[in-house]
């Protein structure tokens, strides 16, 4: 895994734009992470953690975290596209305050999830329950900044 850029890269190399602020593409973006907060939730209260679901859950956290770094995002006037857009986005954490340690376990997720989505990485047990372990942790900061 390579090391992630500075957000302010991203902004040179136009992977980052500035935007009219949409509140409302924001809005629908929080209901999409409170949804999934929920449904996962509810799956860890029925299912539980087990390998066999580990793709999905950590999935679900990478969903949860990045719709409200998004949203925050687009409430300031940025929008990430293209090439890069997905690394943009969890660079704009260290913007928001988060320390490095996060940022860097929030790449190491969003370089999983793209492994899981075009090369058939499997992931276990062990780091889906820390995966959702730091989503939790993080996602009342996240939350809490969107208020």
């Amino acid at each position: 895994m390579k090391h992630l850029k500075l957000f302010e890269e991203f902004l040179t190399k136009e992977v980052v734009k500035r935007v009219t602020i949409n509140k409302e593409r924001a809005k629908s973006l929080v209901n999409e992470s409170e949804r999934k907060l929920r449904s996962l939730n509810e799956q860890l209260e029925k299912i539980g953690v087990k390998d066999d679901n580990a793709n999905d859950y950590v999935e679900y956290c990478y969903g949860i975290i990045i719709y409200l770094v998004r949203a925050k995002m687009l409430l300031v006037g940025y929008n990430a596209s293209g090439q890069g857009a997905y690394e943009a986005e969890v660079s704009y954490m260290r913007i928001l305050g988060f320390n490095e340690k996060d940022v860097q376990f929030a790449d190491q997720i969003r370089f999983f999830r793209n492994g899981m989505l075009y090369y058939g990485t499997m992931l276990d047990k062990v780091y889906a329950e820390e995966v959702i372990k730091f989503t939790k942790r993080i996602y009342q900061k996240l939350r809490g900044m969107l208020k």
